[in-house]
Parts: structure tokens; C-alpha cells; sequence
């Protein structure tokens, strides 16, 4: 499967709550608030752009398949990886590692030492998913009070520059 990366437009929006929908549908509980809880879903390009991030969807036969972005981080030196997400069908395809390397180079060129991401505890494939690419859990973690009653693990990964 052919996959084209390119950074995302507002009129993505729909697409885009689409795949996280359908992403968080595979877990009891999870609810979508796009309007109360996620309204940057609605223009995720000048969302981003607004705070000093970026964001990139990833599309397939000219359907929205993946995203992924960054944003400064809750320190100096650090950046955050947010949003990743792949549509069922898409996954196993190496798709969220492109799109995790992606981030990785533009924390780096950001020249953050260290980039951090949050993850709902639900998301069991999505950790071992980051704990193959080197982000590790520090044993923090979050309620986000929000009709899914989140719980997030918080996990690290250290950069290292060439």
C-alpha cells in the first residue's frame, strides 16, 4: 500500500476526526467529544500552527489513513508527540514508524534533546508500539477528567544527535 505523508490543511478536519473515531472505537469507553474535549480536531493545521507545532496526515488511495504531531514541549528541550494514529486497515505497513521518525527529525532540528507523548492506559498495542521505537514509560500518569474518564501513562524518549 502506497501511503503519501504531507502536512495537514484544515479541511482535513472531518477526515481527521473520522480516523481518531475509528481509532478510539476499538476500546470500551472511549468517547469523542470533537466540539467539548477536541475542538483543534476541527482546524488541526492552524491549531498547530497557532502554538509552534505541526502536523502531518498520511493518505492512501486518496483517503486519510494516519496522523501524527508535534508540539513544544512542557520544558526547554523537549518536544511532544501527539495525535499519532493509523487506521486499522493501514496498520503493520511500517506507516506509524515513518510517521514517528517524521517527528522524531523535527524535534530534533527543533533541537529538542528529548521527546515526550502521553497514552491512554487503554491503548495496550499503542504502547508496545512505543516501547519498540525507544520511548519508554517514567511511571507518570494523568486523569484528564473527560466523559472517556482518561487515564493517560506518560512516556520519554531521549534524542540523540548525529
Amino acid at each position: 500500500m502506497g501511503f503519501e505523508i504531507r502536512e495537514a490543511r484544515d479541511d482535513d478536519a472531518w477526515d481527521l476526526v473520522g480516523l481518531v473515531a475509528g481509532c478510539w472505537s476499538e476500546y470500551p469507553g472511549c468517547v469523542l467529544d470533537v466540539h467539548g474535549e477536541a475542538p483543534e480536531l476541527l482546524s488541526i493545521a492552524s491549531a498547530y500552527r497557532e502554538f509552534g507545532g505541526r502536523f502531518w496526515i498520511a493518505e492512501a488511495g486518496g483517503r486519510l489513513v494516519a496522523s501524527a504531531g508535534i508540539a513544544p514541549g512542557p520544558s526547554s528541550g523537549s518536544a511532544l508527540l501527539q495525535k499519532l494514529y493509523v487506521a486499522r486497515a493501514a496498520r503493520r505497513a511500517g506507516l506509524g514508524s515513518r510517521l514517528v521518525t517524521l517527528v522524531e527529525s523535527e524535534a530534533a532540528a527543533r533541537g529538542a534533546d528529548r521527546l515526550e507523548l502521553w497514552s491512554d492506559t487503554r491503548f495496550t498495542d499503542a504502547h508496545r508500539f512505543y516501547q519498540r521505537h525507544g520511548y519508554l514509560p517514567d511511571g507518570a500518569t494523568r486523569e484528564l477528567n473527560d466523559l472517556s474518564n482518561t487515564v493517560e501513562y506518560h512516556y520519554v524518549k531521549e534524542l540523540n544527535h548525529a
